[in-house]
């Protein structure tokens, strides 16, 4: 639940209304994260009724400034502290796709190379809006992330490639 922890974080730098919140989310994931203003208003009343954040008066053009309360303050301490745990994480379609090629006896090096080449594009594109960016440290963070997750992705698909081509049962399946 990033998206509730992170409009705390926002919070906790001072009163916000959404249309703020949702502006400064975007700008410290570096855009990669957008967010529907929808869910922002939604997460803040969930947060309102959670007692996490307190609504302030409207401002002169009619939005509503919130802020983050004490019990907010200490969950979004707990969350910074707490480690973010592998089964927390969604299913990495990927791996399911090749684990399902290779259960269905399918030839998985074309999906391999597939692969290999729309990941080879992205780290490409990723190291370029690195070199471009004038970002703070925080869009600079979230692109390197993406920049390293990337280049695992490509040693992992090489680690794949590898497995399959030494392994029997793959090769009597593509036979």
């Amino acid at each position: 639940m990033a998206i509730r922890q992170g409009l705390l974080a926002l919070l906790s730098q001072g009163p916000r209304y959404g249309y703020q919140l949702r502006a400064e989310f975007e700008a410290s994931t570096g855009a990669t994260w957008p967010l529907n203003i929808g869910q922002v208003y939604t997460t803040l009343s969930r947060l309102e009724r959670d007692g996490l954040v307190a609504p302030g008066e409207q401002d002169d053009q009619g939005r509503v400034v919130y802020s983050i309360t004490e019990a907010g303050r200490t969950e979004m301490e707990r969350w910074l502290s707490t480690p973010v745990a592998q089964s927390d994480r969604p299913r990495d379609e990927l791996v399911i796709k090749l684990a399902m090629a290779v259960t269905a006896g399918a030839d998985v090096r074309p999906v391999i190379q597939v692969q290999r080449t729309a990941t080879m594009r992205t780290l490409q594109r990723l190291t370029r809006a690195k070199l471009a960016s004038t970002a703070g440290p925080a869009q600079r963070l979230v692109l390197d992330s993406m920049i390293f997750q990337a280049e695992a992705e490509q040693r992992w698909l090489d680690h794949c490639e590898a497995v399959l081509t030494a392994s029997p049962q793959t090769q009597e399946t593509q036979a």
